[in-house]
């Protein structure tokens, strides 16, 4: 089982959308997946409320009992282990980054994120794992994602090549527990969220062989 941590100490970069999204394609794509959701504030796990389905997984969870609940989805055969983390709690993302095989920071191209993600990075490098900067939320048109991109790189930071526009489908039907790639399967957003899940899995060995 490969885990991967999103983490953010910045609300609305998007950590528990692109959670879900991965979930959902990682499932479609044959891998037992498993979410644990570690905010407080619960929104994956109400999205799987309202989706009332089994499958992804989603495990409310704290914390002091994220190793225990990884050896247990390990156990049961899970392929891949996401962890949704909280924004501005510190001390739960580093317990995430800690368990994690790789860590995305989700990033919007505006200077108010960029300003903040240096604490993230900070973390991530402190749990010495494989991370990138994923720039969510990007316009489809401006210079505004290559100008953040570069300003990442400059500062000594890898990014993830793909990049999540702000499109529809992604937040459309997520109060009905649905993802883009389930309302628009042939959508530019579906497309985006497999490129991902498949760089994702590449990073993490969980392709094929």
């Amino acid at each position: 089982m490969k885990t991967l941590a999103i983490i953010s100490r910045k609300g609305g970069a998007g950590k528990t959308t692109i959670a879900l999204h991965l979930a959902v394609a990682a499932e479609v794509q044959g891998k037992a997946t498993v979410v644990f959701d570690l905010d407080p504030q619960a929104s994956a796990a109400i999205w799987s409320d309202h989706r009332g389905e089994p499958l992804p997984a989603v495990v409310p969870a704290q914390s002091p009992r994220l190793s225990s609940l990884l050896a247990q989805a390990k156990e049961q055969e899970a392929d891949f282990a996401v962890l949704d983390t909280a924004p501005h709690a510190d001390a739960i993302a580093s317990d995430a980054a800690a368990f994690a095989d790789l860590i995305l920071i989700p990033c919007r191209p505006s200077a108010f994120d960029l300003d903040a993600i240096g604490a993230s990075i900070r973390l991530a490098r402190a749990a010495g794992k494989p991370a990138f900067v994923v720039i969510n939320a990007a316009p489809v048109q401006g210079v505004e994602t290559d100008e953040a991109i570069k300003a990442i790189q400059c500062a000594g930071v890898e990014v993830c090549p793909i990049v999540l526009h702000q499109r529809k489908p992604y937040a459309s039907r997520m109060h009905e527990g649905r993802t883009a790639t389930e309302i628009e399967p042939k959508g530019k957003a579906a497309a985006e969220t497999y490129a991902l899940l498949l760089w994702v899995c590449d990073k993490l060995f969980l392709l094929p062989s």
